[in-house]
């Protein structure tokens, strides 16, 4: 059985600062989690895709949404490398310091047993690390957002304190710079799980269903890919299905591994073995998986399943707003998803009456769903796509007859609820905790009404009505309301922490009682509501659980927990690791860079001295740049000459990032052997298709002097789930230098079967030509970046490498 020292259940804000956390002190970790990555550019955009992009493993569906009904509410939580982050909208508040207690369903309340003074150097830690800026209102084009300046316009008029709050997004390249639309982000100096160049905010509001540029500092882009740097291991498509104690110690873990694109109704459970175990699979599935295996677990707290709330999350709507007799624009889809909060002050904060205190903030919505605002021609598309939103909700309500609200939806769209004038309203706040989550029929059931936050919800609506009048809008509830339901995106508790275990299911650092080793990482150990998007608040929890975790470890002689590590922003350029530019040209390697079905994690094949925790490391400088390259292939040919050009020819593109992590090596090594990372699309494909591992060799050896190789060997699975390698070649000839441009820019393309290693041959599934356009190489050639004490030598000897290859080849007819 296999065996490591700690394994993370869920890739959200716990799980994902405790595999870091972990990692980074020299653990071996074992991440699992259920849903696949989501590279930049493969969130689904069309209704053909958002068809599928909802989890139901028994129907075949692994997309990112997974949507769960229950009597009373409905909740949305997210499945993917990353976790609720991918579909989150970016706001990272901390908990208001006098709201750290818990209302009684009886009255009166009950103190948290962790403080904000607790929290703060996790809050500071947490912040550092993914990056966080406020919208730059104050500067063009962000200054033309009119959902923000309505907000302030609101909170003026209605005497309430109004604020940028701080969001997960990078709006500037690097820190320090000024901030810009599109803008190619600096690298961070642990590298990127994906290896897709990742571009500032453009205002799309599209935050909410995957940010396609990667903007979003979502923890696939920093926590994981820090934790990756440093060792662990992070399988994706694996999902957890239970747990037990280790008989000596430590606890074993039930997994199933999904193939997402072969539909199976059983799969094969295996089991990992560990000294840790840290449940972080959000609240809904943390406190699933601890009812699963309470007969494994009979010292858990009857906490159990208590003290559940939905955040006091609400979502409204103003409709047609006016300034006098003309419509005033809002403008939902112009910014990120939300780029404004108000705060209601609590009673707690020395405000009398005012009852628990609440956040109201601006909605969004993606801007390509402006065209489907009423007005236009209901022509073919525009019904489709309504006929796409009435199924779905029947789909999704079709469990719960009594909420079908399809027709009150429709109205509300037909209203106006989508146009320039409208715009959504998100509340949250201190509602009561007091529902309950159980099993019933194997299934995690949820008993939880508005009916015990009464006063919340009302001082929420009267609040968002006042709102409505001061922009001169119409006030629309969501049309669930009317039956007393709410969607939660905040689902808390479950699990909660408390001073023993008569009160609580873990204590404060999230261990839980009488299981040493086993911890909760996630909103599942939330004793109340948080009040402000939890996000936050979740990972400070998380990286204060994992500063206890090592220091109980530290008497076995496995170290202290380290402090914060520094320069390791989401956005600092010093990069001092060294990867290794994967195995030489004769070797194959395992396809996804690390074994055990994974495409991320650390390279178990690797020497010591080639991992980023060497001594010498730092002494190392690497580069990299990016390159985009298109064309033509012909799938069932094997000729690329004929496949650009046969008639059944189709597009062909990739895009990718090569890296020298260390540049004396690479320009030493005769293969010149480098990383390349990134994407390959094409249809017959399945479309875009990340790479799971590849090499490029500059200027390899042809056996002449005046003959050389620019060679390409990439490892990727198609639309199927086959795999197949991509192998390019650019031949680069003996002959006059006007050849070098033709030479350089041309690449000679075969599509294989299976992952082929080099020296190897297979069946050519496709076969054609990719040129890189002028246009393309222009922008490639900003793209060098260098990282390490040396960068800027390091680019020159790279320049007169490159400039001296060419000449040995061309040089003599220029003479």
């Amino acid at each position: 059985m296999e065996h490591v020292d700690t394994v993370v259940v869920g890739s959200g804000f716990g799980g994902s600062v405790a595999a870091y956390r972990m990692a980074e002190a020299g653990r071996s970790v074992v991440l699992l989690e259920r849903g696949r990555p989501y590279p930049p550019g493969t969130f689904p955009r069309s209704p053909a895709e958002i068809g599928r992009a909802f989890w139901d493993p028994e129907a075949g569906l692994y997309g990112m949404f997974d949507v769960w009904s229950f009597k009373g509410f409905d909740s949305v939580v997210s499945s993917g490398l990353g976790g609720g982050s991918l579909i989150y909208a970016n706001v990272l508040l901390r908990k208001d310091e006098r709201w750290f207690v818990t209302d009684l369903p009886g009255g009166g309340h009950e103190v948290w047993p962790v403080s904000r003074d607790d929290l703060d150097p996790h809050y500071d830690a947490v912040e550092k690390m993914i990056g966080t800026d406020v919208y730059p209102l104050d500067r063009p084009p962000y200054d033309h957002t009119p959902k923000a300046h309505a907000m302030q316009d609101a909170a003026a008029e209605l005497g309430l304190h109004y604020s940028l709050p701080p969001l997960g997004i990078s709006f500037a390249p690097s820190r320090g710079a000024e901030p810009g639309v599109g803008l190619p982000l600096a690298e961070p100096s642990y590298g990127n799980v994906h290896g897709v160049q990742r571009r500032t905010c453009r205002l799309c509001g599209e935050c909410d269903i995957g940010c396609n540029d990667g903007a979003k500092n979502s923890l696939d882009h920093t926590y994981l890919s820090a934790a990756a740097f440093h060792g662990a291991d992070l399988r994706t498509e694996h999902e957890v299905k239970g747990f037990r104690p280790r008989p000596g110690g430590g606890y074993e873990v039930d997994y199933v591994h999904h193939d997402v694109n072969v539909r199976k109704d059983r799969r094969p459970v295996r089991t990992i073995a560990c000294e840790r175990l840290i449940l972080a699979a959000g609240t809904y599935g943390t406190t699933f998986l601890l009812l699963k295996s309470r007969a494994a677990l009979p010292k858990l707290s009857r906490a159990l399943g208590t003290r559940f709330s939905g955040n006091g999350d609400l979502l409204t709507f103003l409709l047609k707003a006016k300034d006098r007799d003309r419509v005033r624009p809002l403008d939902a889809s112009r910014g990120p998803v939300i780029t404004s909060a108000i705060r209601l002050p609590d009673s707690l904060d020395g405000t009398p009456g005012a009852g628990p205190g609440a956040y109201i903030q601006d909605g969004g919505y993606p801007a390509f769903v402006d065209w489907m605002v009423p007005g236009l021609e209901p022509d073919e598309q525009v019904v489709r796509v309504v006929k796409f939103l009435w199924q779905r909700f029947v789909e999704f309500f079709k469990d719960a007859p009594d909420t079908n609200v399809s027709q009150e939806l429709s109205d509300l769209i037909g209203d106006g609820a989508l146009s320039v004038s409208s715009l959504p309203l998100l509340g949250m706040g201190r509602d009561t905790a007091d529902g309950r989550l159980e099993l019933k029929g194997g299934r995690l059931n949820a008993s939880w009404s508005t009916e015990s936050s009464q006063a919340h919800y009302a001082r929420l609506r009267k609040t968002m009505r006042g709102m409505a009048d001061v922009l001169g809008a119409e006030y629309a509830d969501n049309p669930m309301w009317f039956r007393k339901r709410v969607i939660t995106v905040h689902p808390l508790g479950g699990a909660p922490m408390g001073r023993h275990e008569g009160e609580g299911v873990c204590d404060a650092f999230g261990e839980v009682f009488g299981y040493p080793g086993l911890f909760i990482a996630d909103g599942a150990a939330m004793p109340g509501p948080v009040g402000p998007n939890p996000s936050l608040t979740i990972a400070a929890m998380a990286d204060r659980l994992s500063c206890r975790a090592l220091e109980s470890t530290a008497s076995r002689g496995l170290g202290m927990c380290p402090p914060p590590r520094e320069g390791t922003g989401a956005q600092e350029t010093g990069d001092t690791r060294d990867t290794g530019a994967g195995p030489a040209s004769g070797e194959a390697g395992p396809p996804g860079g690390a074994g055990n079905d994974t495409a991320y994690g650390a390279d178990s094949g690797r020497p010591e001295r080639d991992r980023g925790t060497s001594p010498g490391a730092a002494a190392r400088t690497s580069l990299s740049f990016t390159e985009v390259m298109k064309g033509f292939v012909t799938f069932g040919e094997g000729d690329p000459r004929a496949g650009e050009l046969a008639e059944a020819r189709e597009r062909i593109t990739f895009r990718l990032t090569i890296t020298a992590d260390d540049v004396d090596r690479f320009l030493d090594a005769p293969e010149h052997t480098a990383r390349a990372d990134g994407w390959v699309e094409s249809a017959g494909c399945g479309g875009r298709r990340s790479v799971l591992r590849g090499w490029f060799n500059c200027f390899a050896p042809a056996g002449a002097d005046d003959r050389r190789l620019m060679k390409y060997r990439l490892y990727f699975t198609d639309g199927e789930g086959r795999p197949r390698t991509l192998t390019g070649q650019k031949n680069v000839l003996h002959g006059p230098p006007t050849r070098i441009w033709p030479d350089t820019s041309t690449l000679y393309v075969r599509i294989l079967e299976g992952h082929v290693p080099e020296g190897e041959d297979a069946e050519a599934v496709a076969a054609g030509v990719m040129h890189i356009r002028l246009p393309d190489f222009a922008r490639q050639l900003t793209t060098f970046r260098t990282s390490g004490e040396d960068g800027a030598a390091a680019l020159v000897r790279f320049g007169r490498f490159f400039a001296g290859e060419l000449w040995e080849v061309y040089g003599p007819d220029a003479a």
